[in-house]
């Protein structure tokens, strides 16, 4: 008889592909809401009457919703499984975007805003958990840089999207923001034939189940590479495990790679033709396109290098380079050619790195724990980054723009020591074993690989 093959390490199938690209349904409809509402709301400030207040709440309210969601649909995946949230919410989310259209007053508008955050938040806990505990090792990195690529995707159409429409009626804004819904209604149906993940049925000592689904899906001779009566199969997940002695580095990593990336990636795009403008760039809209159009460039390059580079290196040295060029942006002003490019250049670098948060966040937790791990740690970006994206209008208002961008320089350079003292190697970890811890010089710990041997 010959020897079982593992799931994670499966040639790549039309299956791996599909459960890949239904999970980019969320994330695209997550970029576009969030890109759309910096224009939508700049339109809507006079008929809805919106102080300064208003507009840093309403371009934060998404993010307040996604803490929210993520935090709690972590543990119900965990509890009760993967597959129902990811089948069924893109559906919700549709329905709440359509209701934005009838919005009649800032209140309302918040109200929407903040449920359509928690439906995200929920999706991408459910959606990076399932797909990574499916797709092989080898194609780990690449399949999951594709959500990173359909996120800067929907984020870049709802710029475009905007600039079509911003012109076309008074109330253009209430159309932008209904949109939204349409990219979920279409990736709806590929989500309703994906199974539960056979490595959550194991954990729950359902082997059979997970047997069942892994003979129909890949065939004979395939294992998913835990042992149905293991001591960890059938030891219950706590979710205080996530800050015991065996995973706190991890949760702490996590939080704070995720929280300083996204800072200065969430107060400045959302803001970009404002920034831009402040900058002396007095085309603010074509920057603000360049600057949209390579993020996509960037995610495209972040998904060619993610399997070839050590996750460590790609973490720290985007970090470090990301606040080298907001610093030179916030320091030369000349120019606006050179304003513009190095805006861009900085967008190319950190949608690049952004691949990481859909790769490496779900890699640093077990099966048992993942989407509990993934929630807090969006969780967590989510409040950063809300903050950031409330504040970024006031403190351009109160201090000025090169002094707020400084302030994400000073972010992004806390996340490449963190990073560097701190974090563990994923990229050939297997969704069944742990990551390497590193010690306080950055290098991987020899400690548990030596006891395994």
């Amino acid at each position: 008889m010959n020897k079982p093959v593992l799931m994670e390490d499966l040639p790549l199938r039309r299956f791996h592909l599909r459960v890949a690209f239904a999970g980019t349904g969320g994330v695209f409809s997550d970029g576009f809401v969030l890109g759309i509402v910096g224009i939508a709301v700049s339109i809507a400030a006079v008929p809805l009457h919106l102080s300064a207040f208003w507009v840093g709440l309403l371009g934060a309210a998404s993010l307040i919703g996604l803490f929210l969601g993520s935090l709690l649909a972590g543990p119900l995946a965990d509890r009760f499984g993967r597959r129902w949230i990811f089948g069924y919410d893109m559906v919700l989310f549709a329905v709440v975007s359509g209701a934005q259209y009838f919005a009649t007053s800032p209140t309302e508008l918040f109200i929407f805003r903040i449920l359509l955050g928690v439906i995200l938040g929920a999706d991408y806990v459910v959606g990076k958990a399932l797909i990574v505990e499916y797709v092989p090792r080898r194609y780990r990195g690449r399949l999951l840089s594709t959500l990173s690529i359909a996120w800067a995707s929907g984020y870049v159409s709802a710029y475009i999207v905007g600039l079509l429409l911003k012109d076309v009626a008074p109330d253009s804004w209430r159309l932008m923001l209904a949109l939204s819904g349409v990219p979920a209604l279409l990736i709806f149906p590929f989500r309703l034939g994906i199974p539960e993940s056979p490595l959550w049925l194991i954990k729950k000592s359902r082997a059979a189940e997970a047997a069942s689904i892994i003979l129909k899906k890949f065939g004979e001779n395939v294992a998913a590479g835990v042992a149905p009566g293991s001591h960890v199969a059938s030891k219950p997940a706590r979710f205080s495990t996530l800050f015991s002695a065996r995973l706190r580095r991890n949760t702490f990593v996590g939080c704070v790679f995720f929280t300083c990336q996204v800072i200065p990636y969430f107060a400045l795009g959302t803001f970009t033709p404002k920034v831009l403008e402040s900058l002396n760039v007095h085309n603010n809209y074509l920057g603000a396109v360049v600057y949209n159009v390579l993020l996509i460039v960037g995610s495209l390059i972040g998904l060619t290098i993610i399997d070839r580079i050590p996750r460590r290196v790609f973490l720290t040295g985007s970090f470090y380079l990301c606040a080298a060029i907001l610093f030179a942006l916030a320091s030369y002003s000349q120019s606006t050619i050179v304003t513009v490019l190095l805006f861009g250049f900085f967008a190319c670098v950190l949608s690049g790195a952004a691949n990481l948060e859909y790769v490496y966040t779900p890699e640093l937790f077990p099966t048992e724990l993942r989407a509990s791990g993934v929630g807090v740690v969006i969780a967590c970006s989510r409040l950063g980054s809300a903050a950031a994206t409330f504040l970024l209008p006031i403190s351009v208002q109160q201090f000025g723009i090169r002094e707020s961008l400084f302030f994400c320089v000073g972010t992004l350079i806390i996340g490449g020591i963190v990073c560097q003292l701190f974090a563990p190697e994923t990229r050939n970890v297997g969704m069944t074993s742990e990551p390497e811890p590193v010690d306080n010089h950055g290098h991987i710990a020899l400690k548990a690989r030596a006891e395994k041997q």
